[in-house]
């Protein structure tokens, strides 16, 4: 099964090692990834601050880095969701109409494609202690993905993986969000922290890296006895150094 892997801009500049675990993962799973170096990003910081056009831009650029034949997997459910849906309101009724459409039916949370594509949820990873996931507000609502996540981490070895109260509840990043309602963002951030803490959780686990700074940024800030993980991460724990 030929695979294109999307990394999100984030991820390329500050979390590195989640890029490189998707791509074991998927190998894992039987696929041969390719990675086009010329992408950068899916335009969704633009178009949630109302800059369509330069959104557009950022789209077009996007669909052209990408064939419609393949499926294309990312470790972001927030990209993936940009793409997915919102790519309708950039490029219904243009030029690139029928190709936006082939892209969007061909792209994947990680989570969705290994367990619905590629049909494996076992990697052999291993990870001791207690953990809660966070279902991120791209995840749950624009990706429909809540069964995919629980169901990779049911099978890490060593982790005991428990629901935290409001684990659907938006973490307080959603971007420009944090930045403009800093004091609302940090309480959310607090809330979300605290549900984590009362089940004696060591990790917070998510598919998507833009939650988890905001709360490892958090977690650093106050000292909290936390850790935050992406799930490429988690499912490629104990693999060692390859």
């Amino acid at each position: 099964m030929k695979v294109e892997v999307f990394i999100p801009c984030f991820i390329d500049q500050l979390f590195v090692q989640t890029a490189f675990n998707t791509i074991r993962l998927l190998e894992k799973a039987g696929c041969k990834v390719s990675y086009n170096p010329q992408q950068t990003c899916c335009g969704q910081p633009a178009f949630n601050a109302g800059f369509w056009d330069e959104a557009k831009k950022v789209g077009s650029k996007f669909l052209n880095d990408f064939s419609e034949e393949s499926y294309i997997v990312s470790p972001s459910a927030s990209c993936t969701g940009m793409v997915k849906n919102y790519y309708s309101d950039l490029f219904t009724n243009t030029v690139v109409h029928n190709k936006c459409r082939n892209v969007q039916n061909h792209i994947h949370e990680l989570s969705d494609f290994l367990v619905n594509i590629a049909k494996k949820d076992y990697f052999g990873a291993e990870l001791e202690g207690r953990a809660v996931y966070h279902d991120s507000c791209s995840g749950l609502r624009e990706c429909k993905i809540k069964d995919e996540p629980r169901q990779l981490l049911s099978k890490v070895h060593g982790l005991d993986l428990v629901e935290m109260k409001d684990t659907d509840t938006c973490c307080g990043f959603g971007g420009t969000f944090a930045v403009k309602f800093e004091a609302i963002s940090s309480a959310m951030a607090q809330q979300k922290t605290d549900n984590a803490l009362a089940m004696d959780a060591e990790y917070i686990i998510s598919t998507d890296a833009s939650c988890l700074l905001h709360l490892q940024a958090y977690i650093d800030k106050n000292n909290l006895p936390l850790k935050t993980m992406h799930i490429a991460d988690v499912l490629t724990s104990g693999w060692g150094n390859v």
